[in-house]
């Protein structure tokens, strides 16, 4: 099991301290690699897991459901604590509910559990990212243009997927794979970023931080285990939203918070904190999976 645990984490440390090491010695300019990331590289592989006739997305209904649930019930079940510690909501809560299911969850269930989790890794990505850019943004300014929220590369290439997996159109395999060639360089560099971000952190907010740390992956486990149970979900199904819950927040929540003056440098050093903490938190998840034989 240990070697298990090390053949996951270890690449996803090593990638990241790639991206921290680079960073500190060149700043490289991350925000046009993100960019590139998320209007290409992450679009084209969404488009490809989904329109893939070899990915039966029915199967995966329950698994978007129960993602659904962790996402946004992570709020609700943080808010009296955000009440009682007198948080900003607009500042706390988004970044303890939308999850770092793009730089850390692909890779990592990928890693943990092989190419078979892909389609499984995928759905819980798009689950996030659309609740994110609609239920996120409204929850930080409620008159934002619904029609400006999904008009991204990542929603196009999610209906497009879906209507050719559903309509059982069957493309080429030449151009699946192509767009998964390309679509697959999203996962290092999702890593790559991650680490270059991570010398952004401030430590001045400390607090905040642990207190992320803690609660982000706490609330999302919470919601998990009795969620996994209800909807009956198949072993490789079941671990992936195990991880999924336990994910800290997505360092998007930064990049937001900074479009909408909602206390940015607060919610990078929350954000980052909690990524810094996972380096503990999955570990330990994921030797609880494997213990438990889901897959």
């Amino acid at each position: 099991m240990l070697g298990q645990i090390l053949s996951t984490m270890l690449p996803v440390f090593l990638i990241t301290g790639c991206g921290a090491l680079y960073g500190r010695y060149r700043s490289p300019d991350i925000k046009g690699l993100n960019v590139l990331n998320m209007e290409l590289f992450v679009p084209l592989l969404v488009f490809a897991v989904l329109a893939d006739q070899q990915a039966p997305l029915q199967e995966y209904a329950k698994l978007a459901l129960g993602a659904t649930v962790v996402v946004l019930g992570s709020g609700i079940v943080l808010y009296p604590l955000a009440k009682v510690l007198k948080l900003n909501l607009k500042t706390f809560l988004p970044p303890m509910m939308f999850n770092n299911s793009g730089n850390m969850g692909i890779p990592v269930l990928l890693l943990a559990f092989g190419d078979a989790a892909l389609p499984a890794a995928i759905v819980l990505f798009i689950v996030e990212m659309l609740l994110h850019f609609s239920v996120g943004l409204y929850m930080l300014d409620p008159h934002t243009s619904i029609i400006q929220r999904l008009k991204l590369p990542i929603v196009f290439a999610c209906v497009a997927g879906l209507v050719v997996n559903l309509s059982g159109i069957a493309l080429p395999d030449t151009l699946l794979e192509s767009m998964n060639m390309l679509g697959e360089v999203c996962i290092p560099l999702m890593l790559f970023a991650l680490g270059v971000r991570m010398l952004d952190i401030d430590f001045n907010d400390w607090k905040l931080g642990l207190l992320g740390a803690i609660a982000c992956p706490a609330s999302g486990l919470l919601l998990a285990w009795p969620l996994i149970a209800v909807l009956d979900l198949p072993g490789l199904q079941a671990a992936s939203l195990w991880v999924f819950a336990a994910l800290p927040p997505a360092v998007l929540n930064y990049m937001v918070a900074e479009q909408y003056q909602q206390e940015p440098h607060t919610v990078a050093s929350l954000v980052l904190l909690s990524n810094l903490g996972s380096l503990v938190v999955m570990p330990i998840v994921l030797g609880l999976v494997f213990a438990a034989g889901y897959v």
